[in-house]
């Protein structure tokens, strides 16, 4: 089989989305791969996993990728929703209601089937405060929400080749107010002039709370940020200040759920790399690095004084919009679990059955893992790799921090490589993931030699289960943040305390 995570559901959808699109018929597309048209109808129904040769043999005959066909997201609205409607029969509240199977056919009307998902998830919200996720643990609703959350912006950023173009403006425009004129970086006195033309003073402080990266004080228009030697440096005390910039500069108002949370974070983050790193300027840089072959993320962090991360995350928001490039990006901690994702390029990421990456392991033969092994793993680690999905070429640079730091990963399909530095790289690696036996499985003669004979003890990976503080994501507008310190931060700077005491 292809995976021990394959949702057969969703694999179904993926393929009649496919054929159909196709034009073929089970009977003619049965011919083409050697099978019978009863054995892809049980496939399409879900009843049957594919073996990955049938998978390729698939992909052949509809002229598509293997990953369009095992990716974990359904193709359609439509068949999102038959999805979760055939997991809802078989959550166990539902069965609760002793109602008959209702199977999703055409012949059930999309809105109905809308609703029906609907209601049925505030339901399970409404019951005892758990839900049961399909791997059978009991889980937050809020952390499926969180979930479910990320899941939907990644699409929508896939969807708009991570390009907002409505933020692009407003940041040109900030930029404009403050007499920046490229192409070389953001000055201090522009950031702190960018604060003044949205209405605020930028105070750099000590004691600010270790839950927050800033505090607003919207009454007195003052934006605390932490003084550069407690930040990490200059950079991301620049970062820090243009992302808060971010939630007023686009008209952010205190988010009342997760998907608003999550897509406010996002396009905070966004403005701050429009701010920071100029879509006119990086353009520029980007075309002349082309045009010698030479396209580097490095480099754009160099110019626009910018963290990595945030070179790499701008360099998946202009490169597809104004050099048709596909790209991807990762950020994944040393034992290969994601944080971050993005990729409009095809690449395969690792996911949970409801579609998940944020936990999820990546190929330990891939470029974000291998670089840790290399000799130097803090030197950037170029590699190329064939995968099920395509060839690959990726660059991986390790960003000091928590542990032995997080991998930030850059990649384009190996056709596009030749475009960006180090495509002349000679490391060269084989990935069948998600095939258990690429990685995942020990080798055979480990497992006679060791099977029953050893007890691991795991580290416990609790924050990637309750995804956020279960305390704080009901009382305060910021999950995670502890509003008491907050308040308590804010009187201190303001003597409001000490007033109200007296």
């Amino acid at each position: 089989m292809v995976s021990d995570s394959l949702d057969p559901v969703v694999f179904g959808q993926r393929l009649r989305h496919q054929r159909k699109r196709a034009g073929l018929t089970l009977e003619a597309l049965g011919k083409l791969v050697g099978s019978s048209a009863s054995y892809l109808s049980q496939l399409e129904n879900g009843r049957r996993e594919p073996r990955l040769s049938t998978v390729n043999q698939l992909a052949g005959a509809l002229a598509c990728k293997p990953a369009e066909l095992l990716s974990a997201a359904a193709p359609s609205r439509r068949a999102e929703l038959e999805v979760a409607f055939a997991r809802i029969q078989d959550d166990p509240l539902y069965q609760s209601l002793r109602l008959p199977y209702l199977k999703p056919s055409a012949r059930l009307d999309g809105a109905a089937l809308e609703h029906v998902v609907t209601l049925f998830g505030r339901l399970r919200d409404l019951t005892d405060g758990t839900a049961r996720a399909s791997s059978g643990h009991d889980t937050p609703p809020g952390v499926l929400g969180a979930r479910a959350a990320n899941a939907a912006m990644r699409d929508e950023m896939r969807r708009r080749d991570n390009y907002f173009e409505e933020i692009e403006a407003i940041a040109q425009g900030a930029l404009e107010a403050v007499g920046y004129t490229g192409p070389a970086a953001v000055s201090e006195r522009h950031l702190t002039d960018a604060a003044a033309h949205f209405g605020f003073r930028v105070a750099r402080v000590q004691g600010l709370p270790a839950s927050t990266r800033s505090i607003t004080d919207i009454a007195n228009r003052v934006l605390y940020v932490p003084q550069r030697n407690a930040t990490g440096g200059t950079r991301t005390s620049r970062s820090v200040i243009a992302q808060t910039l971010g939630h007023f500069a686009l008209g952010h108002r205190e988010p009342t759920d997760f998907a608003t949370y999550v897509r406010q974070r996002v396009e905070a983050n966004y403005f701050a790399g429009a701010l920071l790193a100029p879509e006119a300027s990086v353009v520029a840089l980007i075309a002349e690095a082309k045009r010698n072959h030479d396209i580097s993320v490095a480099d754009l962090g160099e110019m626009f004084y910018i963290s990595y991360e945030m070179a790499a995350h701008r360099l998946t928001n202009l490169i597809t919009r104004h050099f048709g490039i596909p790209i991807h990006f990762q950020r994944s901690d040393h034992e290969g679990r994601l944080w971050k994702a993005y990729e409009n390029d095809g690449v395969l990421l690792p996911a949970d059955v409801d579609g998940t990456i944020e936990g999820q392991r990546l190929c330990r033969w891939w470029s974000s893992r291998q670089a840790f092994e290399s000799e130097d793993s803090y030197e950037l680690h170029y590699q190329r790799t064939e995968t099920v999905a395509g060839n690959f070429w990726c660059v991986t640079h390790i960003e000091l921090g928590r542990d032995r730091g997080d991998a930030i990963t850059v990649g384009t399909v190996d056709a596009m490589s030749h475009w960006f530095r180090g495509s002349d790289t000679t490391r060269r690696a084989t990935s069948t993931c998600p095939d258990p036996a690429c990685c995942r499985r020990p080798p055979d003669d480990a497992v006679q030699r060791w099977e029953g004979k050893a007890w691991p003890s795991a580290r416990d990976h609790s924050g990637f289960v309750s995804g956020l503080p279960t305390d704080t994501v009901v009382f305060s507008p910021c999950p995670g943040v502890d509003l008491i310190d907050v308040y308590a931060f804010l009187d201190r700077q303001t003597g409001l305390g000490r007033a109200s005491a007296g």
